[in-house]
């Protein structure tokens, strides 16, 4: 059997930014829109991802996101059981084999994301974390559309921790130890965006 085509983000790729947290601390805010610099901090993610995918898409379960002009996927497991709901609603939604996950409080999102773990995807690898020097980066996921039934019923099955969800589906850590120190930082409370928007 010939190997299949190598997987081209820009035609196989659907990109997924994750907005559906409640944020609590940020204060309960919807946290990408939260501003660096003069500019939300889901727009700089867009700005980034974008460039790189065929297609995005949001996940978000409340009405702030919505003037963004993305189509906006809410979760299917109601009760805000985290990322994994996100994702797994991404997969639902997804009309290309893979969705690339990227939180909406990334700002830093590599420009090179999507290339370098679709480079390693393959039918044996279907789940790919992006890992830095600090370790994995759970947010950053490349992963194949025909893992969304398995997720479902992991997360049926009380299953939260994105972490664990990984190890148990054998995901495949890809190394970008090349990159920016604050390549893979998620912005979670006041102080630390005060602390960027005093870097200039």
């Amino acid at each position: 059997m010939p190997a299949p085509p190598p997987i081209d983000p820009r035609r196989d790729v659907t990109g997924l930014v994750l907005a559906g947290g409640r944020a609590l601390r940020m204060g309960g805010a919807a946290k990408g829109l939260a501003e660096l610099h003069g500019e939300t901090l889901i727009a700089r993610v867009i700005a980034r991802l974008r460039p790189q995918v065929g297609t995005l898409l949001l996940n978000a379960n409340r009405p702030d996101y919505d003037d963004l002009g993305l189509p906006v996927i809410a979760d299917v497991i109601g009760g805000f059981p985290g990322p994994l709901a996100g994702l797994h609603a991404g997969l639902l939604a997804c009309a290309t084999p893979w969705l690339l996950t990227v939180p909406c409080d990334a700002p830093f999102v590599p420009k090179d994301l999507a290339a370098r773990l679709a480079a390693s995807a393959s039918r044996q690898r279907r789940l790919l974390v992006a890992a830095s020097l600090r370790g994995i980066e759970p947010g950053f996921m490349l992963c194949h559309v025909s893992l969304a039934k398995e997720l479902g019923h992991w997360l049926g099955a009380g299953g939260r921790k994105v972490r664990d969800w990984l190890a148990a589906a054998g995901a495949t850590e890809i190394a970008f130890a090349d990159a920016d120190a604050d390549a893979f930082a998620n912005i979670n409370t006041p102080e630390e965006l005060a602390r960027l928007n005093a870097l200039r």
